[in-house]
């Protein structure tokens, strides 16, 4: 296979590997709309603040890493945990050739791998709103 070819290729598979605020939004652009304009720039910049909605989580963040559900005294919520969503990305390409002929090959890798243990953040609903955002430092 060309290896521009193989790089092309491979660019726009790690691009459609993650999406965005923008393309959740995109998504549900007519619930969207309908939010205050506080809650859809927060939207927007993938920020969470109290009284969201699920759907509204889900727009900013995507859905959660895990959730747990966790009964007290007070009631029953659901913790939405979210790892660190950054990732790590390599490439490497390389050229070899001999008695007239010549090879190549390239490769991709990313990983979505926190670089801490544990949650990034945790999203704490209580039927159907949040009601407390935790942020881990970094």
């Amino acid at each position: 296979m060309n290896p521009r070819i193989f790089l092309a290729i491979s660019l726009l598979a790690l691009a459609g590997c993650a999406t965005t605020p923008a393309d959740r939004i995109a998504e549900n652009r007519s619930t969207f709309d309908a939010w205050p304009a506080e809650v859809q720039a927060k939207v927007r910049a993938g920020q969470v603040a109290v009284g969201f909605t699920e759907e509204q989580v889900r727009v900013a963040l995507g859905d959660p890493d895990r959730v747990v559900t966790r009964t007290t005294e007070k009631g029953v919520t659901m913790v939405w945990a979210y790892r660190h969503r950054g990732s790590s990305f390599g490439f490497g390409f390389a050229m070899a050739g001999g008695s007239g002929h010549a090879g190549y090959g390239a490769g991709v890798a990313m990983s979505d791998r926190p670089y801490f243990n544990g949650d990034a953040l945790h999203v704490v609903l209580m039927e159907g709103k949040v009601v407390s955002v935790e942020r881990t430092g970094k």
